[in-house]
């Protein structure tokens, strides 16, 4: 368990929560527009989602290397 919650709080997902909580926060307010509010938000978490299967393909594709050795 917490190695799941050290993996969750890393400067990403802190960036990308933060992000997405102000973006809320100016939506809410009509500061910005909708759309302005789903592009934006569509950005951050597209690449946070994106990062993070990059990131665990890479994994696999390394265990599934080093498995093969033994």
């Amino acid at each position: 368990m917490k190695n799941k919650l050290a993996k969750l709080i890393d400067v990403k997902s802190i960036v990308t929560i933060l992000l997405t909580a102000v973006f809320c926060v100016l939506a809410l307010r009509r500061t910005i527009t909708a759309e302005q509010f789903i592009t934006v938000f569509t950005v951050v978490i597209s690449f946070y989602f994106g990062t993070q299967y990059q990131k665990n393909y890479k994994n696999n594709k390394e265990d599934n290397y080093h498995g093969a050795d033994n």
